[in-house]
């Protein structure tokens, strides 16, 4: 199957095990489970659980361990989205081509949706029967995946993000805003694959840590350029928001030449980590330079 092809079925494959856990939108409370499903089924590029899915063929794992990480994480993303996207944080009246949660309900069951996502996500890593059997093992894909969300990861970025509206920061200091705000939690997709292997070898491991690290910071340096110069009919939302909102980001700093430059960089520095891997990481590496040329 060609990466292309494995990148949409781990769509597939990951919108039915989120179908299957999501509550169903006629139990009750009803409107908050209808939007629930609104926010989290039928679109996204589900990126993250296919990092998820594609770590664990790397490493020989089977599909069924990694269901419910992939499923979490996505989760979790959701809820993020739904959050970020309302009044108080970005204002934003369009995510993937229809009304943001808020708009389609309101903006108190959009705060009840992101507040279920998360900790149903947690609920998923505590009972799912096919992940990975050893309690350690299950521990440690638990705190991944809430290290990323919180003040360490993505939460913390949100934070840093919302205090640089109108200022001009160093290089440095936003590429640890994007590091926390969108590379955490795309980080944490490939080692909470990881952590399911047993007895992964050290170098193994620090490969993928690096992998993740990089293409988390490049998937967020690519969405600053589509925000610059995309076409909002294919991102789904609007474009030019950072400027509108005064908020820096790496072309308003460095410009449009250095941003891409830092892209391929990190693209770059995403294969060298994988070079202990043989062809088995084939799906990895595509999938970093997919990260880097989107234009969605």
């Amino acid at each position: 199957m060609k990466p292309e092809e494995r990148l949409a079925a781990s769509g597939v494959r990951v919108e039915r095990c989120l179908e299957r856990w999501l509550p169903v939108a006629s139990a009750e409370p009803r409107r908050l489970h209808e939007a629930m499903r609104y926010a989290v089924l039928g679109g996204g590029k589900r990126v993250r659980p296919a990092l998820v899915y594609f770590t664990g063929a790397a490493l020989g794992l089977p599909e069924t361990r990694l269901d419910g990480p992939a499923a979490a994480v996505e989760l979790i993303h959701a809820y993020s989205l739904v959050h970020d996207d309302l009044p108080a944080m970005d204002d934003d009246d369009l995510r993937r081509g229809r009304p943001t949660c808020h708009r389609a309900y309101d903006e108190a069951t959009a705060i009840l949706v992101g507040d279920a996502l998360q900790v149903l996500a947690l609920e998923i890593l505590a009972v799912d029967p096919e992940m990975v059997r050893n309690p350690a093992q299950r521990l440690e894909i638990i705190r991944l995946l809430a290290r990323a969300s919180g003040t360490a990861g993505m939460a913390g970025g949100q934070a840093v993000d919302l205090e640089a509206a109108g200022q001009t920061l160093p290089i440095a200091a936003l590429e640890r805003m994007h590091r926390l705000k969108t590379g955490a939690l795309i980080h944490a997709s490939v080692m909470m694959a990881a952590a399911s292997a047993d007895g992964l070898d050290a170098s193994f491991t620090a490969a993928l840590d690096t992998y993740g690290a990089a293409i988390g910071l490049a998937f967020q340096i690519q969405d600053d350029i589509l925000d610059v110069e995309g076409d909002a009919d294919v991102l789904g939302k609007r474009t030019q928001a950072d400027a509108a909102r005064a908020k820096p980001n790496y072309p308003s700093i460095v410009g449009l030449p250095e941003a891409k430059a830092r892209l391929r960089e990190l693209h770059d520095e995403a294969l060298e980590a994988l070079a202990v891997f043989g062809a088995e990481a084939e799906a990895l590496r595509w999938l970093s330079g997919w990260l880097t040329e989107r234009r969605h």
